[in-house]
């Protein structure tokens, strides 16, 4: 999938790409057409983001010696 991101430029430009492809997908969702299978692959979308901004937030911890 690619080298671990460690420049916090490209950390953000990430973040954001995968924002505006959950957007999109939200976009695209027709409220009378979406089921459960739906809502589920949204929330694991939000958690897929939440869990990389953690890793990026943690490769950013400076190391206790």
């Amino acid at each position: 999938m690619g080298n671990p991101t460690h420049d916090k430029n490209s950390q953000v430009s990430f973040l954001k790409q995968r924002l505006n492809m959950f957007l999109d997908v939200l976009d695209a969702i027709d409220p009378e057409d979406t089921d459960l299978d739906d809502i589920d692959n949204l929330i694991k979308m939000i958690d897929e983001l939440e869990n990389k901004c953690k890793e990026f937030n943690h490769r950013e911890a400076p190391e206790s010696v």
